[in-house]
């Protein structure tokens, strides 16, 4: 009997040790720094000045995060927080417009289409805290708090300034309010001290008011809203102890906007000069305030916790334009500065120490961090488990969706996770029947690059139905037309398209595309000579020109073996070329040049040799916009192209209807 009971309590004691060694999920911080560029963040860490990000590599795991175009925070941080790619979870520009007011406001969580971690998180009864994160207004019911991004706004909203004219849906729950707002800070509360870190001005200079084109009450905007939500960020951690603490700061990518174009600048004179003078520091500054952000939370870390700091995308600083004067406004709020890759650090529980990650994409952060929260992914999540990252055992995925379809069953979405009486008021208001008009054309030119065109075709029709008198949404509709063989219907909207606008230079290339596709080789010559006589940066006009010049009408690979014209139109948007397809079709151009630069081939004359000249020169410089169908320099011609918003969000303060005009040649989004 004495031997029962001690064989007993032996295997008792086995069990406790045996649940004892298994790792505990624990918590986790995921905090979000926008536009955070890698290659700067390893300039400054060799210097010795990101101390608390030389700690995460030291100790941590570390990739370079592989996102994805359009390069626009709202969407990009939409699908970091929900693992899907933009055509699912519906979030595709910036702004939304109150169809009641014509008032802009940021895109609305009554857009998203699909759930996010801090809805799974709660479903599956985890406590989340979430802080400033995009498209998260009007702030949903969940397990913790939500501090929507209303709360401190956005870059290019006139309510970050002195606050939303409405608290309504601005925190979930609505008690928290009151207990938050001690630590929410406006320009105004920016003091001379400081500031003085980051940009060296006057005190009078610096004491004035805030407008809309004063490059240094932005960046007050931009610091204050960042302090903001570090503030939050660590009393919700520390008071709330949730499972799950998300934390997004914006103030990295709004000064690099800003100030970019002087970072480490030299040589400059004049105006650049008395620039690189007062705001020169600023976004180094800015990469430094932002590792002391880090350093508060590596501190606020516990055993079981797991810290995750990541970027949407990176920035290419210290790039000056070839007119000074395009500086003097400050606000460079273009995607062209963008770059593809952001950075993504892991350090804490779970995390493999010094061990690099291999090519982490933003669909696979998502995933991870479901798995580091005990919570399995769902098997429509595109992404991976980053388990070269941490120590993860990644199983068969136990559960096929997180969605149940109630996201997508009405106009009001998401109404069963907001206040109710909220959403009476904001839908009596007119703010819950908002729309996105730039976003759908983004989300319709996702689906063509993706090759969905019967999709892109259904969500250009609706638009062109909206917009009958929209010359680029005719020519995109024939584009994805053109992809599905259709190339009647396709040169019936082509004709209007060109009727509309006649130096719409998309229009002419399609038409050429699926004049070519149909082996009518002079007339689509004619097309493209057209494109190229619109748009001064021609890209694959040139060379299809150039292929239709060579004398059988169809297009050759790198080879040089004739082949059919590419069906796919991964090049549709303005401004987004295909850099690694036009580096691999350049050795045949080459081949078919004459000395003084020409094509070789008949019906080529010196016009398009010095066009093509400037393809060539395209193809080697980076694309001066990327994104959503910019409309913006340096653009390439596909195949078949679709086209996406032309327009950002209008400069803070302007008018509505400034906001919904269109322009080929610029755009400002972030």
């Amino acid at each position: 009997m004495r031997r029962r009971c001690l064989l007993a309590l032996a295997a008792f004691v086995l069990l406790v040790q045996a649940c004892r060694s298994k790792p505990s999920p624990g918590r986790l911080i995921v905090l979000g720094l926008d536009g955070m560029d890698p290659e700067v963040v390893d300039l400054l860490m060799s210097e010795g000045k990101l101390p608390h990000f030389a700690r995460l590599r030291r100790e941590g795991a570390y990739g370079r995060l592989i996102s994805q175009k359009p390069l626009l925070s709202p969407i990009i941080w939409t699908t970091i927080a929900t693992g899907k790619p933009p055509e699912q979870h519906g979030i595709g520009h910036f702004v939304a417009v109150n169809e009641q007011s014509g008032e802009q406001l940021p895109v609305t969580s009554q857009m998203r289409k699909t759930k996010a971690l801090w809805n799974i998180f709660s479903d599956a009864g985890r406590r989340v805290a979430v802080v400033g994160w995009w498209a998260t207004w009007p702030a949903e019911s969940i397990h913790g708090t939500i501090v929507s991004d209303h709360t401190c706004y956005h870059f290019l909203f006139s309510e970050g300034v002195t606050g939303a004219a409405t608290s309504l849906g601005m925190i979930s729950p609505a008690e928290k309010e009151q207990e938050l707002a001690p630590l929410v800070r406006r320009p105004g509360d920016i003091t001379p001290d400081e500031a003085a870190r980051f940009v060296h001005v006057s005190a009078e200079e610096f004491g004035r008011p805030f407008a809309f084109d004063d490059a240094l009450g932005h960046f007050k905007w931009a610091l204050a809203t960042a302090d903001s939500y570090r503030r939050i960020g660590l009393y919700l951690w520390q008071h709330e102890r949730p499972d799950v603490l998300m934390v997004y700061i914006e103030g990295t990518d709004s000064t690099a906007h800003l100030f970019g174009h002087l970072f480490r600048a030299k040589g400059l004179a004049g105006e650049l000069a008395a620039q690189r003078e007062r705001y020169g520091n600023a976004v180094e500054e800015m990469y430094r305030y932002a590792d002391g952000i880090v350093g508060d939370f590596i501190d606020a870390l516990d055993g079981d916790t797991t810290l995750v700091v990541l970027s949407d995308h990176g920035f290419e600083l210290g790039a000056l334009p070839e007119d000074p004067s395009k500086t003097r406004d400050m606000r460079r709020v273009s995607e062209r500065y963008h770059r593809l890759e952001g950075i993504l650090y892991l350090y804490g529980n779970r995390v493999k120490a010094r061990s690099r990650i291999d090519q982490p994409k933003i669909l696979d952060v998502a995933p991870t961090v479901l798995a580091l929260a005990g919570v399995s992914p769902a098997a429509d999540m595109p992404g991976r488990v980053l388990d070269d990252a941490v120590d993860i055992t990644v199983a068969p995925r136990a559960v096929s969706s997180y969605e149940t379809g109630e996201r997508v069953t009405a106009e009001n979405k998401t109404d069963a996770a907001v206040d109710p009486a909220v959403l009476a008021r904001l839908r009596s208001l007119g703010y819950l029947g908002a729309q996105s008009p730039k976003g759908e054309r983004n989300l319709a030119a996702v689906d063509f690059d993706a090759g969905h065109y019967a999709q892109a075709a259904e969500a250009y029709t609706k638009l062109v139905q909206q917009q009958p008198d929209d010359g680029d949404l005719r020519a995109s509709l024939a584009g994805a037309l053109g992809a599905l063989g259709r190339y009647d219907e396709a040169l019936e909207q082509l004709a209007v398209a060109i009727r509309l606008d006649p130096i719409n230079a998309e229009a002419y290339h399609n038409r050429g595309a699926i004049y070519e596709r149909q082996g009518k080789r002079e007339a689509a010559i004619t097309e493209y000579r057209n494109a190229l006589r619109y748009n001064p940066h021609p890209g694959r006009a040139a060379d299809r020109v150039r292929e239709a010049c060579h004398g059988d009408g169809r297009a050759r690979e790198p080879g040089g073996t004739p082949g059919r014209l590419p069906g796919r139109a991964q090049h549709a948007r303005r401004g987004r070329p295909d850099r690694s397809a036009l580096r691999a079709r350049l050795p045949v151009s080459l081949e078919r040049r004459l000395p003084d630069g020409r094509p070789r081939g008949r019906d080529c004359g010196p016009e398009e040799g010095a066009r093509a000249r400037a393809g060539q020169r395209a193809i080697s410089d980076k694309p001066s916009a990327a994104g959503a169908g910019v409309g913006a320099v340096d653009r390439p011609c596909g195949p078949l192209r679709a086209v996406g918003a032309d327009t950002p969000p209008a400069a803070a303060g302007s008018s509505p209807g400034t906001a919904s005009r269109h322009s080929r040649s610029s755009r400002q989004s972030r």
